[in-house]
């Protein structure tokens, strides 16, 4: 059985992760691209499209004129909860890029959509597909490293900003690094801990590299003048039950202790890291232990067969979930909280004041 795709939005995210993962997913056709460059769906539609795949600029007229399975949305995160939102009214399951939405009423709008219409709707956080990924969750959900009651969520790049597209432009991104990379440490961290109950945050972000001239980055040297976003963000997060997590996110940071998208856990039983590959540590018979996990010698339980390519068995597991009639892997309750925490994080660092959720 097919599923008929459509996608909004064809620029850099469409390109890097998820038209070249649907084309891996045997069940996927590809039959309308919409984007308000035109240049950029004739570019998607003649490598991945059907025969017959239309092409659009306006996505009322690509959700009217099309019976669509699913709909990626894949723009800036200004229009996520209008374009998901129009999607599932349509009649449309919904993958939509991440974070959920720029602020937090968007993303329960959204949520409100999904229950309102029946329709799922799923978050692009491909680092849960990941293979330390889904052994960490298999290790803590088996419960090896006890109640983690606290945890480090990383997202540092030393200098990789992104120099495209609309990265710098807080208005159409609602923030600079915490928003674009710290959302997937916190989104792993909050899944692995399986705790989605936030208490309150503090938290500060920062402009100071942000106004270097001719500067040093894996991108090229960016615009002061455009850089409106911040360059780093840190974050206390104090859950109901007490747990903590510190969340670090920067896109420019004086610090050679880099590492993005990856978690540490703390737990009564045991702890893991992601610093070297996946680390478990703990205490056995009065002698402390650690445990380098083998990640290289087979694929994901779970996915057997679909390649390890995350991107890939994102794309995958949400076809499964359309088919099979089954939860998506990313719930959006969960995205949910993630926004919130993000938001709060935004507020706390321009008010100085802690933000209760």
């Amino acid at each position: 059985m097919s599923v008929k795709v459509g996608i909004i939005g064809c620029g850099g995210i469409a390109k890097g992760k998820h038209l070249p993962a649907l084309s891996n997913v045997e069940e996927v056709e590809m039959v309308a691209f919409c984007d308000i460059v035109p240049e950029l769906a004739v570019e998607a539609k003649e490598k991945y499209g059907t025969e017959d795949a239309k092409v659009y600029t306006d996505y009322k007229e690509l959700l009217a004129e099309n019976t669509l399975d699913i709909v990626h949305v894949l723009t800036p995160n200004s229009s996520h909860a209008e374009l998901s939102i129009a999607a599932m009214e349509a009649g449309s399951h919904v993958m939509c890029e991440k974070p959920m939405a720029k602020t937090s009423e968007e993303a329960r709008e959204m949520l409100e959509a999904s229950k309102r219409t029946g329709k799922k709707l799923t978050i692009g956080y491909q680092n849960r597909f990941r293979t330390d990924s889904q052994h960490l969750r298999a290790v803590t959900q088996e419960g090896e490293l006890g109640e983690v009651y606290s945890a480090k969520a990383h997202a540092v790049r030393r200098r990789a900003v992104p120099t495209w597209g609309v990265f710098l432009d807080e208005e159409a991104q609602g923030g600079g690094p915490l928003i674009d990379i710290g959302t997937h440490a916190l989104d792993l961290t909050l899944w692995m801990m399986d705790n989605y109950k936030p208490k309150y945050v503090v938290g500060n972000t920062y402009h100071e590299l942000a106004k270097t001239k001719n500067a040093a980055n894996a991108w090229g040297p960016w615009d002061p003048e455009k850089f409106t976003v911040e360059d780093s963000a840190f974050g206390f997060v104090v859950m109901e039950n007490g747990a903590t997590i510190y969340l670090e996110a920067s896109w420019a940071l004086n610090s050679l202790d880099v590492k993005e998208a990856k978690t540490t856990l703390f737990g009564t039983k045991g702890g893991a890291d992601m610093n070297d590959g996946l680390s478990i540590n703990g205490e056995a018979h009065g002698l402390l232990f650690e445990k380098k996990v083998e990640l290289e010698t087979g694929g994901v339980d779970f996915y057997d067969g679909a390649g390890e390519d995350p991107a890939t068995l994102e794309a995958q597991s949400f076809v499964d979930a359309i088919l099979n009639d089954t939860e998506p892997v990313v719930k959006p309750e969960e995205a949910l909280v993630v926004t919130e925490i993000l938001e709060a994080i935004y507020k706390s660092a321009k008010t100085g004041e802690p933000v209760y959720i």
